[in-house]
């Protein structure tokens, strides 16, 4: 990984990642050109998963605290945690990390966790979002990026992106469409955060001292 400073912020961030599989977004974090960041470890819930061979693959440290290994959610993100500060990170980031994580394990991170959500939050929380999107009979679907709070899949939003839903779209083609997204947006977020430029304000107010809004509107189907 690459680093160039900005001018927000030159000092270096330590950041771990936190997966339970293949790790796209993992991937494209360890590929992208981010500024005053740096990779400390990959650590997985699981152990022989594709996303562990990639980040080794980079030069990655790679950890497995197996959740099978411990008998309940207590227990196990206490292990967690005692290994995810064994590299002091800056930011802890969930990229495909499939576990509900305890209200003391969210309130250590506070302020310095996020997670991508493959749904325009507040709607679409938890599983299967693109089946229920499409269900639904939505026009617009998408993606977010937010602070994690012990409210599952509702923390503060820091970047959202949004992708027209086609009269054609299966759960697997919309699934597709918005992991391009995905791909877009988390990158920026971690680079936002460790060129200074993001924070968590003390009222739960996302604090963004860069925000470029144009104030297009996006409208799906398009107006004729």
């Amino acid at each position: 990984m690459k680093h160039r400073p900005e001018s927000g912020n030159t000092t270096e961030k330590s950041v771990v990642i936190l997966i339970s599989g293949r790790g796209s977004n993992m991937q494209v974090l360890l590929e992208a050109e981010l500024p005053c960041c740096r990779i400390a470890a990959v650590i997985s819930s699981k152990a022989d998963v594709p996303g562990l061979d990639i980040a080794m693959q980079h030069g990655i440290t790679t950890q497995v605290v197996a959740h099978r290994d411990h008998p309940d959610r207590e227990s196990f993100d206490a292990a967690l945690a005692a290994t995810i500060d064994l590299y002091q990170p800056d930011l802890v980031v969930l990229a495909g990390f499939m576990r509900i994580l305890t209200s003391n394990f969210v309130a250590h991170y506070q302020g310095r966790l996020i997670n991508i959500h493959p749904s325009l939050l507040p709607s679409y929380g938890g599983l299967d979002t693109h089946e229920r999107a499409l269900r639904d009979g939505v026009k617009i679907h998408g993606c977010t990026v937010h602070f994690v709070t012990p409210d599952l899949d509702h923390g503060p939003i820091i970047i959202q992106a949004a992708v027209p839903v086609l009269m054609d779209d299966t759960p697997a083609t919309l699934e597709e469409r918005v992991l391009r997204e995905e791909h877009r947006i988390y990158p920026q977020a971690v680079r936002w955060f460790c060129s200074g430029y993001l924070s968590l304000e003390a009222n739960g107010r996302v604090l963004l001292n860069r925000m470029k809004q144009p104030g297009a509107a996006l409208i799906a189907p398009g107006l004729e």
